[in-house]
């Protein structure tokens, strides 16, 4: 039974992937932990993202009714069965993430508000806990920007989507990042009339090619993507009918109609009210914790992991850190985390890239198998897409894109590659199943491996090799008597 005065070796502040990872973590390497949730374990990952983002997607993949029309889509669901198939997604992965799993491994999970209130102290909700040392896992929220007339309007994030009850008929969407970009394509597939407000490109961190691949298969779904433009106000009213409608105004004067408007315009950290500047962790100008290489903050005492740090916003990159962070706090080594992130955008095609996905220095040379090209794809009649790899002048791979169908499987692989530091001629060495999408991982590696067959002096060698092995073939046909006349036994 723990006390006040006990003094725990961790208090995990968060119970998303990252709290759950680090609590359990130092839990199985025999420390004692305490984590602490204001709100409901599992994170957004298994309330508001990963989970039922991901279960929208298979849902709306059958369904291909007119977009712009209300109702039922083509695929014989309305919005009230997929809402629970939603819901049962989550039911069933819940038990994994819940306070009992985590009791069950060792860990004390207290309900509340933690902050900081100074050196090895913390306040839950009055109540104190003592600590030695400390993670901060309070992950992100969605950013809603100041364009006016916003705050009047039906606005829903990527954290309240969720609590629609019906399929918007019209969805203005302002945003053109991931989280856009599948919501999109998953509403347009269920039947919506969606328009895409996009301040730059969708997808900017993806290779040219791959937005492209992308943008043709959201426009085919029914999304309307316009690019470039600035979301200058929004004017909201009951207009005669029983649900508001709002008006949303680009700067080029154009004006879009919504039922509903999703903002998917970026996070931002969850640190206000920790009391952070108790302990002197740094924050940077975004309000994300700082931490180095080792997921250790200014503060010698405070580790953080996940969407709170300066990291990428992914939930496999908030457990690996988190477990680095753990690992390093509770045993008191310095290991660093992993630089390899793979990310994946799951639209239809898929989009997924690992490392560097175009060309740095004049040396490095791109390789790219046109899925038109890939056997499986052309069984399937799903060729759009291709595999790329960025590779050094010693045959390493770099990094690389892929996409089409489970490019998000096929990372994994090229993400291996790169964290190994595997030329071209270690992949191409591996025997792959054949048909599959990884088939194409295997021939752009085979088609670089060739070009080493193509320089001077090995192609000097390889003739010498040649010539070499028909001169022995041909002494031993004369020797065995191949193509002359039989020769006389001696038995």
């Amino acid at each position: 039974m723990r006390t006040s005065n006990d003094v725990i070796d961790l208090l995990v502040v968060g119970g998303g992937t990252a709290g759950i990872v680090g609590a359990t973590t130092a839990s199985r390497l025999g420390a004692s932990v305490v984590l602490v949730e204001r709100d409901r374990t599992g994170g957004d990952c298994l309330w508001t993202g990963c989970v039922p983002s991901k279960t929208l997607l298979a849902a709306a993949a059958g369904a291909s009714g007119p977009a712009g029309t209300a109702g039922p889509a083509a695929g014989g669901s309305d919005f009230s069965t997929v809402r629970a198939r939603i819901a049962d997604a989550i039911s069933r992965i819940e038990p994994d993430d819940s306070p009992a799993a985590l009791k069950a491994a060792g860990v004390t999970v207290l309900h509340g508000a933690a902050r900081f209130t100074g050196p090895g102290r913390a306040e839950i909700d009055g109540d104190v806990v003592r600590f030695r040392q400390a993670l901060v896992a309070t992950g992100g929220e969605p950013v809603v920007p100041p364009i006016p007339g916003l705050d009047a309007a039906p606005v829903v994030t990527s954290e309240t989507v969720w609590d629609l009850t019906e399929l918007p008929r019209r969805l203005v969407i302002i945003g053109g990042g991931p989280i856009a970009c599948e919501l999109g394509q998953a509403f347009a597939r269920l039947g919506a009339g969606v328009v895409m407000l996009v301040s730059s490109q969708i997808l900017p961190r993806e290779d040219p090619d791959a937005v492209d691949v992308v943008r043709a298969g959201l426009a085919r779904d029914g999304v309307h993507i316009i690019e470039g433009v600035t979301v200058e106000g929004v004017t909201t009213s009951a207009d005669g009918a029983p649900e508001a409608v709002s008006r949303v105004r680009i700067d080029d004067g154009r004006v879009f109609a919504a039922d509903t408007i999703l903002v998917a315009a970026g996070r931002k950290p969850r640190t206000d009210g920790l009391g952070l500047e108790t302990l002197g962790v740094d924050l940077d100008e975004q309000g994300h914790v700082r931490v180095d290489a080792a997921m250790r903050t200014s503060s010698p005492m405070i580790w953080a992991a996940g969407d709170v740090t300066q990291h990428p916003d992914f939930t496999h990159l908030a457990g690996v850190h988190a477990s680095t962070a753990v690992f390093n706090a509770v045993l008191g080594v310095r290991g660093s985390a992993g630089r390899t992130t793979p990310r994946v955008t799951y639209t239809s095609p898929e989009v997924a890239a690992v490392g560097i996905t175009r060309p740095e220095t004049s040396h490095h040379r791109v390789r790219t198998i046109e899925h038109a090209h890939a056997d499986r794809a052309i069984t399937e009649d799903r060729i759009a897409g291709f595999t790329r790899l960025i590779i050094d002048r010693r045959g390493r791979i770099l990094g690389g894109t892929v996409v089409g169908p489970r490019a998000g499987e096929t990372i994994g692989e090229l993400t291996l590659a790169v964290h190994q530091k595997l030329t071209t001629r270690d992949l191409a060495g591996v025997t792959h199943a054949y048909p599959t999408y990884n088939d194409a991982l295997w021939q752009a590696a085979i088609a670089d491996a060739y070009t080493t067959l193509d320089r001077p002096l090995v192609r000097s060698a390889l003739t010498t090799l040649v010539r070499l092995t028909r001169w022995r073939m041909s002494r031993a046909s004369r020797h065995h008597g191949t193509g002359t006349a039989p020769t006389r036994s001696r038995l």
